[in-house]
Parts: structure tokens; C-alpha cells; sequence
């Protein structure tokens, strides 16, 4: 089992299409964005052996497309938890985006590594 060594959080959005996917992904790219930590480099292990676990919270879960998650890190093993959660924001019909809400994702992002405890 990973320890956990990294978690962060991201916020996305769909402003107009009502793509529940976009949203994720820009919560995804945020959560990265606001990380500069080499954990890979730091605990002397490969990049490719990180164990990235995304929870993802949006209203309707299963409009979430996980495999377009996963392709945004070039590395790692990815696992991707879709819940409800996040918030949908309504638009009024006639205004662009034919009355689909702004949709609004929130991510946790934890990375860690299959490490041997000192302590036994």
C-alpha cells in the first residue's frame, strides 16, 4: 500500500458547455499546478512509480470521463474516485450555453510511493 506524501486541491470549471469532464480536468490541472515538490526525485524513487489517486466532486459523477483524467500525467499509476459533489451553478436559457449550468469541480490530488516503514 502507498504512503501518502503529497495531497493538494484544485478547483475547475465549465462555464458554458456543461462538460462535467472539462471541469475535472481543469480541477486536476490546478491541483498540479499549484505543486513544484519533486517527491519522485526527493525520495529517490522513479517518476513512473508514483501512485497518483484522484477524488473528484461534481454533481453528476457519472458524466466524468476518468480516462481523460489519467492521460493528464505523463507518469505514474493513476486511480480516479468520482463522487457527487462540486456545484452547479444554473444559467438562465437564452443566455450562451443554451441554459446548461456552470459547472464547478473540486480535486483532491494524493501522490505517494510503496515505501518500507523504518518502524517495523
Amino acid at each position: 500500500m502507498a504512503e501518502t506524501l503529497l495531497v493538494e486541491f484544485g478547483m475547475g470549471s465549465s462555464l458554458r458547455r456543461g462538460d462535467y469532464t472539462q471541469a475535472a480536468e481543469r480541477a486536476v490541472r490546478d491541483a498540479l499546478w499549484h505543486n513544484s515538490i519533486n517527491l519522485a526525485e526527493l525520495f529517490g524513487f522513479d517518476k513512473k512509480d508514483m501512485q497518483i489517486t484522484l477524488d473528484i466532486g461534481v454533481q453528476e459523477p457519472d458524466q466524468v470521463d476518468v480516462e481523460v483524467l489519467k492521460s493528464v500525467f505523463p507518469y505514474g499509476h493513476v486511480t480516479v474516485r468520482v463522487s457527487k459533489g462540486g456545484l452547479d451553478v444554473p444559467r438562465p436559457m437564452g443566455q450562451e450555453g443554451d441554459g446548461h449550468p456552470t459547472i464547478m469541480a473540486n480535486v483532491a490530488l494524493s501522490v505517494g510511493f510503496d515505501m518500507e516503514r523504518a518502524d517495523g
